[in-house]
């Protein structure tokens, strides 16, 4: 079996005690039935995975030593934000699940006029740190050792207004799009992919992008749920400029 690998949010070097956090320690110890000298791994952001023995393991916490560190090298030639209209129930949690394993950077979610959920300050704030914990186990599952960025919520006007300088290809996909994916040349700056949520953008929404440089991409014949656009326009991309 593989080792185990753990996100662990705490700056990490050989040598060094870590104490793993209570999830990791329960997995690793209940769910695994690991023992004292058996083998994990260990990451926190910084693009490198970090070998370690199990110290010790109590009933509260478990400790592991750092004995190497390797970079592990996962993470994709294209440098992809995805700015993801926030969709309703479980939808959300599995295109940003997957959008990481895919290979994005940054994940920006946004309050679009069709957006079936409304969050309040602190309804977005939970939602932000139940993202971030779906991209840290995306990344423990998938090997990337550098997490995407998960931005708070904002609007799309107000996104649009805040980067409106920004060096980038800017895609949205619209059903009704001029320009086939597959016939963009290959980008040579960082790529902008614009989904909408439930029931795609607005044709305000869409004019607004189209204003800040926005190309108006379809992907096909068929119209995909906001989960299945994103997630089959970042595979294409991969596809087509990437690594796949």
């Amino acid at each position: 079996m593989a080792n185990a690998r753990f996100y662990h949010p705490h700056p990490l070097a050989i040598g060094a005690t870590a104490t793993l956090s209570d999830n990791a320690s329960a997995h690793a110890t209940r769910a695994l039935r690991l023992q004292i000298g058996d083998s994990i791994s260990l990451f926190n952001g910084d693009g490198f995975d970090y070998q370690c023995a199990l110290s010790s393991i109590k009933k509260t916490a478990a400790t592991a030593q750092v004995k190497l560190k390797t970079a592990a090298n996962k993470e994709s030639p294209l440098h992809i934000t995805l700015l993801q209209g926030i969709s309703s129930g479980t939808r959300m949690d599995y295109t940003i699940q997957k959008a990481t394993e895919l290979g994005v950077t940054c994940i920006q979610a946004l309050a679009t006029e069709r957006s079936v959920v409304k969050l309040s300050s602190d309804r977005a704030e939970k939602r932000l740190a139940h993202w971030q914990n779906i991209v840290h186990s995306a990344c423990e599952q998938c090997g990337r050792a550098s997490i995407p960025q998960v931005l708070a919520p904002v609007s799309l006007s107000h996104w649009l207004a805040s980067n409106a300088s920004a060096n980038s290809t800017r895609i949205l996909l619209n059903p009704v799009g001029a320009t086939r994916l597959a016939e963009l040349a290959k980008p040579t700056q960082a790529i902008v992919l614009l989904i909408g949520a439930e029931g795609g953008l607005t044709d305000a929404e869409i004019n607004l992008a189209s204003q800040h440089g926005f190309l108006s991409t379809v992907l096909g014949p068929r119209i995909l749920r906001t989960e299945t656009a994103a997630l089959t326009a970042i595979t294409a991309m991969q596809s087509l400029w990437g690594d796949f």
